[in-house]
């Protein structure tokens, strides 16, 4: 059996998902689209599966969640749906019921968060609000796993005797019932070809839906009594097609509540949560308190908790790569194969694994955040500032996490709206600066500007949001023509985040991150060590050897860097293992100029002069980001080629920039 659940955002969907299925679960990409879904077999009822359906608030395809929440269910024909709604705002939450009703495919409202509603005084007649919406609804508090037992059992009797709802009119007399019924009759065989109820049918055609319509394959005449039955509903209404049919369904909903529910008094969650809005939403602190939370995650993650992880599990590292070296060197291995042991595969996989402490606690933090709440007033504050440069306020946490690490900041963009916002805001990430770079920055700045550091490296993260803006900008009057998804979000009370759900995404971020990324930096890993390690002949050649593989490369591509002031073959090559991890950059350029750990300003002084340097940092900041990175994007993206092409943009990108730089520095001085 295959059961779909739907329902808004923040109304308890990820709680329940993680109660039915718990760890049975799985991640992957619908076919054809990059937005994610999770797939969970369900606790205690065998051959039972569960897809967790993005948070919408109605199947018009506004958006890539919309379309793919309705694509899924009218293709994959889901043996039942579990529509989970808030208690506390039922209203809202039905308008997305009753497009779900029409689809007429099995179905069972889980009235979430009952506990709450009870709790300030408020209730639901069950039995009368399944009467009326002719669906059975279990009242349930998904976070506390009360009524969940119950909820698979109606759902399993749903879905075994493929129960469907008892109505699917929600009109009453009137200009659109008569326009709903007549587009019904016109659209009745074309519907049934296409295994879609001729009333869903209707109102998708009515309120103009294009794919649905071009499914229809409606004829010219039949378009036209349709257009005509549309206009007359109009005029007689008052109203646009759209606005009638949405106060239709809104009309039926008042008279479903005024029935059926006795509101909440106003709650204690909500006014704990608009004394804290206060602060969080206010129009002068809002920003600040957020970068002062986000600044304290990033130093918890970056400076202390997720540091010191990183450190005991280098040591980790380090002490079995001496135990895995002394065993290797006792049984006498090959030193070819030693070397490609030892230096290739747990040296470069190694140098990444460091990285997973890191994420693990930065995503600690955010699943609280979101968990809470609180994330949706982050989008919610800063939407009105990111929509100027064509992007959603959604797009801001990710861009954030990116000066943290890029891999994580990728993977972040998986909250966003939609496909547009998605792509868009993962192009735009690398320009953000990781903190990769430190050591490049650190080490240039305090050869060629020792008084100066922190002013350099503070312009630095300055020129990459200047150079990320302007891409936005770029990006959305050519590959990303269009206006961001509306911003339409109800923000929810503050909650204590799920200990459970927390943990789940944890373990979720890490194991991706492990699986996928991991099989791209091994195989790189592999490639780095044998081009430092082989000349033309595969003879072996020594640590920064002229005649390996990789030395020719850059002697092939260092005249594409003369331009930018650094084309010696050193740089060109420390720039290609910088692919590997930013970080190597510095340790190339010691061991090539022979000075390892000493690189200051005599050894760097030979090849590049105050304006090369610049236009070094620059390229530096802005060209394509490490492996592990390009391996996030391509998971993210789907495709092998996009990846290039965004990798080869990006380079193109910072090449222009460190030109201009370093022929203004040169004018200058």
């Amino acid at each position: 059996m295959l059961l779909a659940l739907v329902g808004n955002q923040n109304c308890g969907k990820t709680t329940l998902f993680n109660q039915l299925t718990g760890s049975n679960q799985h991640v992957g990409n619908f076919p054809g689209v990059t937005i994610e879904h999770k797939i969970g077999q369900i606790i205690g009822w065998k051959n039972y599966d569960l897809v967790d359906l993005p948070g919408i608030y109605s199947i018009r395809p506004y958006s890539g969640e919309e379309k793919v929440s309705r694509d899924f269910i009218i293709e994959r024909k889901p043996d039942a749906i579990i529509n989970i709604v808030d208690a506390t705002n039922i209203e809202r939450n039905l308008y997305l019921t009753l497009q779900l009703i029409e689809m007429g495919k099995p179905m069972v409202l889980a009235l979430n968060m009952m506990d709450e509603l009870l709790g300030n005084h408020g209730s639901v007649d069950i039995q009368k609000l399944s009467d009326r919406l002719g669906i059975p609804v279990v009242p349930i508090a998904a976070a506390k796993n009360d009524g969940v037992d119950e909820l698979m059992r109606v759902v399993a009797e749903t879905a075994e005797n493929a129960v469907k709802p008892r109505r699917i009119d929600f009109c009453s007399a009137g200009p659109v019932h008569r326009c709903i019924h007549t587009v019904s009759h016109v659209v009745e065989d074309h519907a049934d070809k296409i295994g879609v109820p001729s009333r869903f049918a209707a109102t998708r055609v009515i309120e103009e839906d294009a794919e649905i319509i071009s499914a229809l394959k409606l004829s010219d005449n039949e378009l036209e009594l349709i257009g005509h039955a549309v206009l007359e509903m109009e005029n007689e209404g008052g109203l646009d097609r759209n606005a009638a049919l949405a106060e239709m369904r809104y009309r039926f909903i008042e008279a479903v509540c005024s029935e059926c529910v006795i509101k909440a008094q106003e709650s204690k969650e909500m006014l704990r949560s608009v004394k804290i809005d206060k602060v969080l939403t206010n129009k002068y602190l809002a920003i600040p308190t957020f970068i002062a939370i986000m600044g304290f995650i990033f130093w918890m993650t970056f400076s202390v908790l997720g540091k010191w992880l990183s450190y005991l599990l280098a040591l980790g590292i380090n002490e079995v790569t001496a135990l895995v070296d002394n065993a290797l060197t006792a049984y006498g291995l090959n030193p070819v194969v030693h070397s490609l042991v030892i230096d290739g595969v747990f040296a470069g996989v190694g140098s990444m694994l460091s990285f997973l402490p890191i994420i693990v606690v930065l995503f600690f933090f955010l699943a609280i955040l979101e968990d809470t709440g609180y994330m949706s007033r982050v989008a919610f504050v800063m939407d009105k500032l990111l929509r100027r440069i064509g992007l959603s306020g959604r797009s801001f946490v990710p861009m954030l996490i990116g000066f943290g690490c890029s891999v994580p900041a990728i993977m972040a963009t998986r909250t966003l709206s939609s496909e547009r916002d998605r792509k868009m805001t993962m192009l735009l990430i690398p320009f953000m600066s990781c903190s990769a770079k430190i050591p490049i920055y650190a080490v240039f700045t305090a050869a060629f500007f020792p008084d100066h550091r922190g002013l350099v490296m503070t312009c630095l993260y300055v020129f990459g949001m200047l150079v990320g803006i302007i891409a936005a900008k770029v990006l959305s009057k050519t590959a990303f023509t269009g206006k961001p998804v509306p911003f339409v979000m109800e923000l929810p009370n503050y909650r204590m985040p799920s200990l459970k759900s927390v943990l789940l995404l944890m373990w979720e971020k890490a194991w991706d991150f492990i699986r996928r990324a991991f099989t791209v930096i091994f195989a790189a890993t592999i490639v780095i060590w044998f081009l430092q390690h082989f000349d033309v002949r595969l003879n072996v050649v020594g640590e920064g050897s002229t005649d390996s593989l990789l030395a020719i490369i850059g002697t092939w591509i260092a005249p594409v860097f003369a331009p930018l002031g650094f084309g010696d073959w050193r740089v060109a090559t420390a720039l290609l293992t910088g692919l590997m991890a930013k970080e190597a950059v510095i340790s190339t350029l010691g061991v090539l100029m022979n000075v390892g750990a000493n690189l200051g300003s005599a050894a760097l002084g030979s090849l590049f002069t105050l304006p090369s340097a610049v236009s070094f940092l620059v390229f530096c900041l802005l060209y394509t980001p490490c492996v592990a990175a390009l391996a996030a994007l391509r998971r993210e993206l789907g495709s092998g080629v996009k990846t290039v092409l965004v990798m080869i943009s990006q380079c193109c990108v910072a090449w222009l920039a460190a030109f201009c730089v370093y022929a203004l520095i040169g004018v200058i001085f």
